[in-house]
């Protein structure tokens, strides 16, 4: 039998023996967490023009009004916590391999919602219908941006000129377009209000060089 309890006298402030205290109060603190402790490395990053922050080399989103600010990130073995003035922003599960992106639809902007579900091999596709110069032109758009999803609006804009020209001049003008190295719809839609992808540049007559008194000519040579 148990006698320690009846043996403990009580506190002369309290009434209480040490043992009473400690049941009421004590055991109840000691109780472990439900979860496991999981250590956790903290970082601080800079969000890019994507609305991105790189993490062990794999970009993941938070709203994309923090573009530009430093944010606070939490990397455990399971996931990436981004936090922003003390208050968690963003919760990524985390990628096991180092590339890509993972990205939360709702973070986007309006404007790049709308091409969320697409990818790079989708678009290109998309303009090879047209011809072999179109999916070219909409490759080097994402190719040459820093992430391949700011080259998307400009993709689909190319792709979208189907619906007002003709193939074979929407494909001529993709041709002019990377001849000259005009990798913009701007570009690509000037080229076809002018009516310049009905013309051979061959066949462009050359302009005369003007005459200026520091043009020593072709006879200051013999």
């Amino acid at each position: 039998m148990n006698c320690s309890r009846s043996l403990t006298p009580p506190t002369r402030h309290i009434g209480k023996s040490r043992r009473q205290v400690f049941e009421e109060i004590e055991r109840a603190a000691l109780a472990l967490p439900s979860e496991r402790f999981e250590y956790a490395e903290w970082k601080t990053a800079k969000v890019h023009a994507d609305y991105h922050v790189e993490v062990d080399k794999t970009f993941y989103s938070v709203p994309h009004r923090l573009i530009g600010r430093r944010v606070d990130v939490r990397l455990t073995y399971r996931a990436v916590e981004i936090f922003q003035d003390h208050t968690r922003v963003a919760s990524h599960v985390r990628r096991s391999q180092r590339s890509g992106h993972v990205t939360v639809n709702e973070q986007m902007p309006k404007a790049h919602q709308r091409y969320a579900n697409m990818t790079p091999a989708g678009l290109i596709k998309m303009a090879g219908r047209i011809g072999v110069n179109a999916a070219i032109l909409v490759e080097r758009m994402m190719r040459e941006r820093p992430h391949p999803e700011q080259g998307y609006r400009s993709a689909m804009g190319i792709i979208s000129l189907a619906r007002r020209y003709e193939r074979d001049r929407l494909e001529a003008a993709c041709e002019r377009a990377l001849a000259i190295n005009a990798i913009s719809y701007s570009s690509m839609s000037a080229i076809l209000k002018s009516g310049l992808d009905r013309i051979s540049p061959a066949a462009e007559p050359v302009k005369a060089t003007p005459s200026h008194a520091n043009i020593r000519g072709g006879a200051y040579y013999q």
